[in-house]
């Protein structure tokens, strides 16, 4: 039996200050420029005004990606254009800034933090700082096995709620969310699948690294069978976790859940922090109005998740990398969105009847 009661964030988690909206809403109709010609940026900008319960918005300027790194054992079954077992190659270019999330961070200027929940292989071959939450040697394979045990996902998922501590207590004011994973798309996609009750076709994509039509085929029975497996335990969220999710997706939705706790606000990814959203809406349904869904990824599984949850994304880029890279791209037009909703100023009409 668990010690850990997800109930319990349903009565935490607030939704934004509504009156602070409203009160930015009314601020952004006194600007020079007439309200609705700046498109998303206005909504962005009152979004993040309720988040911050600021008017004006508040700069973003201390971002930070984080990254939930992991191996999923069901990428043995050759569902992924990679080899089962080889994030930790992934994990190690993005430390050494050779992919893509590093290449926009640095340009951005926004620190990267990885955190291992998974990963196959030997802790010693990484830095302390990103090994130090991790709770097993990969994950199993979600179509035969459970992927951990339910003591494990609770470890998980209290390592992401302490990773979203000690991000808030270090001042990080917007979280760009990502992961690093082999054969993470497959266990997201059984969540989501599992979520929204449709079939295993419906949500199986082609991933980061696109796989041919085979290996499609293969991921969809995974899927499928692994639906199986999660069907019976939908009412418990950790234990759905624990069944089909994997330690990397566990800490995710345990991050997003304390985010919103802590009234941190976080920019969703591709498909795999979709399906961590739409497991923590089911824990807490305030949660979603915490987070951002930046981009759409061309995932259908992604797609399906943010319908659910009725998250709109923010730009139509197609980057199905993972890692955080198509969120980071977002980040600039919500400060830019910020910097509008502050620093744009009063018609002077209004100004002369003050």
């Amino acid at each position: 039996m668990s010690s850990l009661n997800l109930d319990d964030f349903t009565d935490l988690i607030e939704r934004p200050d509504g009156g602070v909206r409203r009160d930015a809403e009314e601020h952004r109709a006194r600007l020079v420029v007439p309200p609705g010609s700046l498109g998303r940026l206005d909504d962005l900008g009152e979004w993040l005004a309720a988040a911050q319960s600021s008017v004006p918005v508040r700069p973003v300027e201390r971002p930070r990606v984080v990254l939930f790194a992991g191996d999923h054992g069901v990428a043995g079954r050759e569902v992924s254009a990679r080899p089962a077992g080889t994030a930790v190659e992934l994990v190690r270019d993005v430390l050494e800034g050779g992919r893509p999330v590093s290449v926009l961070a640095r340009r951005l200027d926004v620190p990267v933090r990885v955190v291992d929940m998974a990963l196959d292989c030997d802790p010693a071959s990484l830095p302390e700082d990103v090994v130090r939450h991790r709770v097993r040697r990969g994950s199993g394979s979600i179509d035969v096995e459970d992927a951990l045990t339910l003591e494990e996902a609770e470890a998980a998922f209290r390592a992401g709620m302490a990773v979203a501590d000690e991000e808030a207590d270090s001042g990080t004011d917007l979280v760009v969310l990502g992961d690093v994973s082999v054969g993470g798309t497959t266990a997201a996609g059984t969540l989501v699948a599992a979520l929204c009750g449709t079939d295993a076709s419906v949500v199986t994509g082609r991933g980061g690294l696109p796989i041919d039509d085979l290996a499609w085929m293969r991921k969809c029975a995974a899927i499928r069978d692994a639906l199986r497996r999660a069907r019976p335990v939908l009412g418990d969220q950790l234990r759905l976790l624990a069944t089909v999710g994997g330690a990397d997706l566990t800490a995710m939705t345990g991050f997003l859940l304390q985010s919103a706790v802590r009234k941190v606000p976080v920019l969703l990814d591709g498909v795999v922090t979709a399906a961590c959203a739409l497991v923590a809406q089911r824990v807490a349904f305030r949660a979603p109005d915490w987070w951002l869904a930046s981009h759409a990824s061309g995932e259908p599984g992604q797609a399906k998740a943010l319908d659910r949850m009725a998250l709109e994304p923010v730009l139509p880029q197609g980057v199905a990398v993972g890692e955080g890279a198509g969120a980071l791209l977002a980040l600039p037009l919500v400060q830019a969105a910020a910097a509008l909703a502050a620093e744009l100023p009063v018609r002077r009409e209004l100004v002369k009847d003050a």
